[in-house]
């Protein structure tokens, strides 16, 4: 089975949204690995009046960690390609300050997103997206100067041990949950997509590349260690791109 990409991983999403929040809960650490890339965010230090792009918000679940780490004086706006997602986190309670708008990645400025933003948090995104290159450079551009950015994503070490765990997390959880939830297609997706993505050295590389400056990649803590990493950095402080 390939990986899936554009509408058919867009209608994949759809079809899983109603269980989706059930198997990120069971995923150790889920939900506490995403509020710890909103604090590596910086967004409680977000004040009254500024943006904060929430890229691929899915059901909710990084909107609710950068609320919970201090984001509640800041516009949010919780962004996502897939319908039946967005239904699911736009039905939840939120408070006044959070706002979802259906929108591809790159297609932030014809969806009426396009900033400038003053953060943006992007979760379990840029594996899924067709052309990351482009999807990094659209973001830059709806950023304003100096604007900060956390990368919340899968993107292994290079290390074989690392792959391997991740190999067998999915063969012997992850991807039998997703067919005894009527979702194969995505969650062997999942598993093939990380396999074949940037290591957390060259996501950061390509983050350089776009134009971002003060790249890091941050590991997180438990099982996922050398799997899933934060990459925060900012947007130049000029529309020249600086060294």
């Amino acid at each position: 089975m390939s990986t899936l990409h554009d509408d058919d991983l867009s209608a994949a999403f759809d079809h899983a949204s109603s269980t989706y929040d059930l198997m990120v809960g069971v995923n150790p650490g889920y939900h506490g690995h995403l509020r710890r890339s909103a604090r590596r965010l910086g967004v409680e230090s977000l004040g009254p009046g500024s943006r904060l792009l929430d890229l691929g918000c899915g059901t909710g679940a990084s909107t609710a960690a950068l609320l919970k780490e201090g984001a509640g004086r800041a516009r949010v706006t919780a962004v996502d390609a897939s319908a039946g997602m967005l239904r699911r986190a736009a039905a939840k309670r939120w408070p006044s300050n959070v706002s979802f708008v259906r929108s591809t990645a790159d297609g932030l400025d014809p969806a009426g997103v396009g900033g400038p933003y003053d953060a943006v948090f992007a979760a379990y995104l840029f594996r899924n997206v067709s052309d990351p290159d482009r999807t990094l450079t659209a973001v830059r551009e709806a950023m304003a100067p100096g604007g900060r950015i956390a990368v919340h994503e899968y993107s292994l070490s290079g290390r074989a041990v690392h792959r391997a765990v991740w190999t067998s997390v999915c063969r012997a959880v992850v991807m039998p949950l997703g067919r005894a939830t009527g979702n194969a297609a995505l969650y062997e997706h999942l598993w093939r997509s990380v396999i074949g993505f940037d290591t957390a050295a060259a996501f950061a590389d390509r983050m350089r590349r776009a134009g971002f400056v003060s790249v890091r990649a941050l590991p997180l803590p438990g099982w996922q260690w050398g799997i899933t990493h934060t990459f925060v950095a900012r947007a130049p402080l000029s529309g020249r791109l600086e060294a």
